[in-house]
């Protein structure tokens, strides 16, 4: 149990540090990922107005058949792109929320460059 609440507490100072060096705005707004043992959420954040632009995760009805593994999550990647594409944004900050740039981060961020987002 306490290898488990340091191992969170690790990342949630990553996180802090991460933190302090990106910032959203209007023009390019701040792209975050949150990971649960069962769901993705993905988040497009403008830190001056302090509102969600966009988000998506496999808890959507159109996306429950989504699993949280590396091989399935990159459509959660696609639709965030698509929906940003819809709002004429095509310049976002990414914040990889203290997780390590591997894995579902990389096929999030990799599907979403895809789609023309540019990082």
């Amino acid at each position: 149990m306490r290898k488990l609440k340091d191992k969170i507490r690790r990342r949630l100072r990553r996180k802090i540090g991460i933190r302090k060096r990106i910032r959203g705005s209007a023009e390019k707004p701040r792209m975050t990922i949150f990971k649960s043992n069962r769901y993705v959420y993905v988040q497009v954040i403008d830190d001056d107005k302090g509102f969600t632009i966009a988000s998506v995760s496999n808890k959507e009805k159109d996306l429950t058949s989504v699993k949280s593994k590396v091989k399935e999550v990159h459509q959660l990647g696609e639709v965030i792109g698509k929906r940003l594409k819809e709002k004429n944004i095509s310049k976002v900050v990414f914040d990889r929320n203290g997780y390590k740039y591997h894995g579902i981060v990389k096929a999030i961020a990799d599907a979403a460059r895809k789609t023309g987002l540019i990082f």
